[in-house]
């Protein structure tokens, strides 16, 4: 049986694609409307696991809180996968995935999915998730696979399957914008340990050929090796920015030396100078799209700040996100910017 999945598997991919060259990538990006939005897990999960298995899944809320992005323009939700909801039940989480689409699309909103995840704890499990620790900046994410893949070299083959019928499914779909084949590949310490899954979730997707580009945001000017390899195999560039505005026209202006469309996939974070004030008017003059952290603050607890202890009062000024769980922006002031610029 491996034998033959193996065949399928190098058959498939000798007709793979090659990344989308500058004209094409561009055509596609003149299509679209200027791309605004989120990272959207709705409050009630503490991360993707419990968003999306299937006693926790939740339509009701998830149809509301995408409510309060589109009523502030936002068009474009980039939302996390995980492969141990696929593991356990591949076609109710499939069916998930369609219930999700189909609620953002009655909000005009589309989708960049994300695979594959390097931050935050290490160790899962399917069924019920932890609660947050109180106060905790994103106590409860998870990466995807982490370690695991180090200690079970078998795992490849489950995500190799995972990530083909996923793009299989869904390569054709109109309401999903982008694929993101990988958060972060190298962060909170796997460095070259991501090497191996990152070249083969390239390969897997360019052998399914989704209509859809592809992307794998660069996230640290640092990592020389992986930045090359991550903007040689995206279709369209992205990347990520929590910095002040000379940090992000420096970024912005080496990126579209590329000559590629550029989509901003995570920014916003207020004690560090990344507004919606400073950053949304330069992202809207240079035609870059732009994707910030969060959308309500809720489990993930992401409107404190990164690295605290816990237990310390909601701050004054919020990390991330932008709405209570009621729908009350965080500042009003904020909200009617954000509004008027998606006009």
């Amino acid at each position: 049986m491996k034998a033959i999945a193996l065949l399928l598997f190098f058959s498939t991919a000798a007709c793979a694609q090659s990344p989308w060259p500058a004209e094409k990538a561009g055509k596609w990006y003149a299509q679209q409307p200027w791309i605004t939005g989120a990272n959207f897990i709705p409050s009630t999960a503490v991360n993707q696991l419990e968003m999306w298995q299937e006693p926790t899944f939740d339509p009701a809320t998830i149809a509301r809180e995408l409510g309060y992005a589109a009523d502030i323009g936002f068009n474009t939700m980039r939302v996390y996968l995980h492969h141990v909801a696929w593991q356990e039940d591949a076609d109710g989480f499939k069916n998930r995935i369609k219930q999700y689409l189909a609620i953002a699309d009655g909000h005009n909103i589309k989708t960049i999915f994300v695979f594959f995840d390097d931050c935050w704890k290490d160790q899962y499990h399917a069924g019920a998730q932890p609660v947050p620790v109180p106060g905790v900046h994103n106590s409860g994410w998870l990466k995807d696979p982490g370690s695991a893949i180090d200690n079970s070299p078998a795992l490849m083959d489950t995500l190799e399957w995972y990530v083909k019928d996923i793009l299989t499914t869904f390569k054709n779909d109109d309401r999903i914008s982008i694929w993101d084949l990988y958060n972060e590949p190298g962060h909170f310490g796997h460095g070259d340990k991501s090497w191996p899954l990152l070249k083969n979730v390239v390969a897997w997707a360019r052998a399914i050929q989704p209509q859809q580009p592809v992307t794998i945001g660069v996230w640290n000017k640092d990592f020389n090796s992986f930045n090359q390899f991550q903007l040689q195999n995206s279709d369209v560039v992205t990347f990520h920015n929590y910095r002040d505005t000379t940090s992000l026209l420096s970024a912005i202006d080496t990126l579209q030396t590329y000559g590629k469309p550029v989509i901003c996939t995570e920014y916003m974070k207020r004690p560090s100078n990344s507004t919606f004030v400073t950053h949304l008017p330069i992202f809207k003059e240079r035609k870059v799209g732009a994707i910030n952290w969060g959308l309500v603050a809720g489990k993930t607890q992401t409107n404190y700040p990164q690295g605290n202890k816990g237990g310390e009062a909601e701050p004054v000024t919020w990390y991330h996100d932008i709405f209570h769980p009621d729908g009350t922006p965080f500042d009003p002031d904020e909200t009617d910017f954000i509004k008027a610029m998606n006009r």
